[in-house]
């Protein structure tokens, strides 16, 4: 088994100059890299398959085909010819995939294809990688904060979020057969909850007026790039909307109380429905994030 000082020495002899390390250095990642249990047993010389490098990574074979695809020339060091089927990693390839996965969820395929200077084609762009990271990084976190506005809209069930693909823009509209829907199943109760119903969704109304002009404002520098990215994310929150939506249609009929009735009368019951949602998401979430990003990228 190798030592800690030997893994980690090997591991930056291959990584030391690449562009994705420079994002991991100095943080928690940079451990887990040097740290992994397969380092203790991998043959540098050796080729490894997909199953195996997808066991050691604790994902599914297609999970990790999902991210190989947008960056086969960088993990495959460039080749002229990728491969496609019956693939094969050596060390190097491990080690660049698993700086991928260790920065999937903070930047998105998106964001991985800037850092690494990669167009839509998987083709490298021909400047240096450390440029692009440096002037991407307010525009990547104005996005992140547009992209949980939208999560909480979505799941309002108030709003349509539909990407216009003439324009290359997202197009946010009420949505008036469910805003109908609800205040008809509340005309029964009291003036006060009507109250409530409308008050919030001004309020929701209000911040789909100020998404409008910030996503116009970001489009002005950037519009390819802000509609892909934003296009990624909101791909995971309507998967999270239709879930909640199931739970909640599942929870209800379950057990056999009306909607209002539970949000205004017990806060027990709504206890209850939250944690059933929560679970609910939890357990069919990744099968339905899979199947949604594999579509959506044409395998």
């Amino acid at each position: 088994m190798l030592k800690l000082n030997d893994a980690k020495e090997m591991v930056l002899g291959i990584v030391q100059h690449d562009p994705l390390f420079v994002v991991i250095q100095n943080t928690p990642s940079e451990e887990i890299l040097y740290n992994d249990d397969y380092l203790a047993h991998i043959e540098e010389s050796n080729h490894y398959s997909i199953a195996e490098v997808a066991g050691w990574f604790e994902i599914t074979d297609a999970m990790l085909r999902y991210y190989i695809k947008p960056f086969e020339q960088y993990i495959f060091d460039n080749a002229s010819n990728s491969p496609n089927t019956n693939i094969r990693l050596n060390l190097p390839a491990i080690l660049r995939l698993r700086m991928i996965l260790l920065l999937k969820d903070e930047h998105r395929v998106r964001g991985l294809k800037l850092l690494l200077g990669v167009e839509d084609n998987g083709q490298f762009i021909n400047h240096q990688i450390t440029a692009t990271t440096m002037g991407t990084d307010d525009l990547a976190n104005k996005v992140d904060v547009l992209g949980n506005v939208l999560q909480q809209m979505i799941q309002t069930g108030l709003f349509n979020i539909i990407p216009n693909e003439e324009h290359g823009a997202l197009q946010v509209t009420l949505n008036q057969d469910f805003l109908a829907q609800k205040i008809q199943l509340v005309s029964s109760e009291s003036d006060l909850q009507v109250e409530e119903l409308q008050k919030e969704t001004a309020e929701l109304k209000q911040e789909n007026e100020n998404l409008q002009k910030q996503i116009l404002e970001l489009q002005e520098r950037n519009v390819k790039d802000i509609v892909q990215k934003l296009r990624e994310r909101q791909i995971e929150n309507e998967i999270v909307s239709t879930l909640r939506t199931e739970a909640l249609q599942q929870f209800s009929t379950e057990s056999k109380a009306g909607f209002f009735s539970k949000m205004f009368r017990s806060s027990h019951i709504e206890m209850q429905k939250e944690q059933f949602v929560l679970s609910y998401i939890s357990k069919h979430l990744e099968e339905r994030l899979e199947v949604a990003l594999n579509n959506y990228y044409g395998e």
